[in-house]
């Protein structure tokens, strides 16, 4: 046992050292290897990202970090350069007053109080100054001040910002302040040593977007800019690169080139369909619908406007209200109006038709589908096209079953998860095992129990899975599946959830094989998520090339002389019949304008029809992409767009 002077560090490689209480990170690296000592930027503590310059007082684990890991070290050059952001701001504008500035994505942000607007020439300057204090190399100093000493600091100072934010602080916690040169931030940390620790050349400020204070919309408005940083240049320019990639496959600019869909204030988050985007949901149903029938899987149908009962006895009336639609409606003979709400989600429902009849273990696992319409309140800020809507249709399905079923209903949904994701074009996905969140219901015993089956059952299916601490749903652990799209970014979209709890809220039962009613167990999943944000994101991970199979217009048969149209009709009623969404150009336009403009629209297959074609009853084919053309006898293209028109199966 340490004495109290003493205190015991324990390294990732299981050595110990013993060192004297309040020893820093800095030390600790200075007491290993010089070159540790000069390489060191952080440390993690008993799970903790410590900075070099706080004491430890009490035996724990240590790791010191340097530049090579990413995570600590990203953390801490974006935390930083918000810092020299707003230092730099205040450099050249010294009325202006600064408020938060945390670490986000790819970036950081920083909110600014400031009477005229930044501009894009702002942004350069700000640039240009923060590469300045970069290039200083001024040294980063923290200091621990009680409450008094730091409000009397800001009111000095008139930062009537960081004075709230301190007395939003529980009384009794120590406030860290730090410095980077003279300029001052109150700030939890940690942070660099010095700012020429930041590669001055890999961030980049992006843009300027209004920001209420505290995200309250009675609040002033403020001004967030937005910046970018990598560990390199070439980190930077790689992003940089893909989000102009991302740019050019923005789905809300594709789905105007393509006439899939629009949106308006009238009905704002909500999906105005046109026929071609319609074409692309109908086929994307028709492929999940052939795909759950074959999995053993029943398809229902259930309410979208329910009482308020149901939702009170499910948990989400307490828990999910603010997200609810509410209707009102005046029942005839009723004292007061039925409160009703849109569904937010199936689960409560689909237990409804579970309960309908008495059902025996023979009949599980009883696996429920529905293409469930929902409805939730999104802010107006937070909706994004089709990847963030206030009405979504999910492609939902709750699984009864009981607990020795719950392995083999895991390993069989992955499989099915899978083998629908390579189908629509991505051959990989990450899994994250979410376990137990703080705000929950159930007892620790059935998390435990619950947790030990899923993580099980992922292990026996054979695929690796990293673990999310926390982020389980409040009624059970999941898996998520994150799918990595053809630029790298990654969409989360399927989930399997373990529910113990909802079954016996609202009162389902089965009769087992000792003749006595037990609970099921529910198994929430999706595979798409939902279809307007799947939808979306197909648009965008092939740049609206879709594969032949799910295009919208599969194949333009177009005229280029008039007295080839009676063939241009003949060929497009033969692909019809033959299954192929095809349709006939027979305008009087140049062929190249034809091409050019069915083209954007991102037809796969543009079929050219001349008076050669005419006699030799052939085609010339132009395939999206390819600026060679190739001749085909009508049979030939008949056979084969027919057969790529079948959406694809195992």
């Amino acid at each position: 046992m340490s004495h109290a002077s003493q205190i015991s560090l324990t390294f990732p490689d299981g050595a110990r050292r013993d060192y004297t209480a309040g020893v820093t990170a800095a030390e600790v690296a200075a007491s290993i290897a010089p070159g540790l000592a000069k390489r060191a930027i952080s440390a993690t503590v008993n799970g903790a990202h410590y900075d070099l310059q706080w004491p430890i007082t009490a035996d724990a684990s240590i790791a010191i970090h340097t530049m090579a890991d990413d995570t600590q070290a990203l953390e801490l050059i974006r935390h930083d350069l918000a810092h020299i952001m707003a230092r730099a701001v205040q450099e050249i504008w010294p009325e202006v007053k600064v408020t938060i500035g945390p670490v986000r994505d790819q970036g950081w942000f920083y909110d600014f109080d400031r009477a005229e607007p930044f501009t894009p020439e702002d942004l350069g300057a700000i640039e240009a100054r923060m590469k300045q204090i970069i290039n200083a190399r001024d040294p980063v100093r923290t200091e621990v001040w009680d409450r008094a000493r730091a409000l009397a600091y800001y009111e000095e100072r008139g930062e009537p910002f960081k004075i709230e934010l301190i007395n939003r602080i529980p009384e009794g916690e120590d406030l860290r302040m730090y410095w980077h040169g003279a300029w001052q931030d109150l700030c939890r940390g940690p942070h660099l040593q010095h700012t020429g620790q930041v590669p001055a050349d890999a961030f980049k400020l992006t843009h300027v977007a209004g920001a209420y204070w505290l995200g309250d919309a009675t609040r002033p408005m403020l001004q967030r800019i937005y910046g970018l940083a990598f560990k390199n240049r070439e980190d930077l320019k790689a992003h940089l690169t893909m989000l102009e990639e991302a740019a050019k496959r923005d789905h809300r600019k594709l789905g105007r080139e393509m006439d899939l869909f629009h949106l308006q204030d009238e009905a704002p988050g909500m999906v105005f369909w046109h026929p071609n985007g319609w074409q692309i949901w109908r086929t994307l149903e028709d492929y999940m619908r052939g795909r759950l029938r074959t999995a053993g899987y029943k398809e229902i149908r259930t309410p979208q406007v329910v009482d308020r009962i149901l939702w009170e006895k499910s948990g989400h009336w307490e828990a999910y209200r603010e997200n609810m639609f509410i209707v009102e409606v005046d029942e005839e003979g009723a004292k007061e109006k039925r409160i009703n709400a849109l569904k937010p989600m199936n689960c409560p429902c689909h237990v409804q038709v579970f309960n309908q009849g008495l059902k025996s273990y023979r009949d599980l696992p009883l696996r429920l589908a529905e293409f469930g319409s929902c409805h939730r309140y999104e802010s107006s800020g937070s909706m994004h096209g089709l990847m963030r809507v206030r009405g979504f249709t999910q492609d939902d399905a709750h699984i009864f079953c009981t607990e020795d079923q719950i392995g083999s209903e895991c390993e069989s949904f992955i499989r099915l998860l899978a083998s629908v994701y390579k189908h629509l074009g991505f051959d990989g996905f990450e899994i994250k095992f979410s376990t137990r969140p703080d705000v929950r219901i159930g007892s620790d015993e059935t998390w435990d129990k619950v947790e030990g089956m899923l993580e099980a059952a992922v292990k026996a299916a054979g695929v690796p899975y990293e673990v999310d601490p926390g982020e389980g749903a409040f009624y059970g652990p999941k898996l998520d599946f994150k799918l990595t799209d053809a630029i790298g970014r990654k969409w989360q979209c399927g989930t399997f959830q373990v529910d113990p709890n909802l079954p016996t809220r609202l009162g389902a039962e089965y009769v087992a094989e000792d003749g006595a009613k037990h609970r099921p167990y529910m198994l929430h999943r999706a595979i798409l998520g939902s279809f307007e944000r799947f939808i979306g994101i197909l648009i965008e991970n092939y740049a609206g090339k879709l594969p032949f199979w799910l295009a919208p217009r599969q194949v333009v048969v177009a005229s280029i002389v008039s007295d080839a149209d009676p063939f241009v009709h003949e060929i497009v009623g033969a692909l019809r019949k033959a299954g192929v969404r095809a349709e006939a150009d027979v305008r009087n336009e140049k062929i190249n304008y034809k091409v050019r403009e069915h083209s954007l629209g991102k037809v796969p297959v543009l079929l050219a029809i001349g008076m050669k074609e005419v006699e030799d009853r052939s085609v010339s084919v132009r395939r999206l992409g390819d600026a060679r053309t190739e001749t085909m006898s009508f049979d030939a293209a008949l056979a084969e767009f027919g057969f790529a028109a079948l959406p694809p199966s195992d």
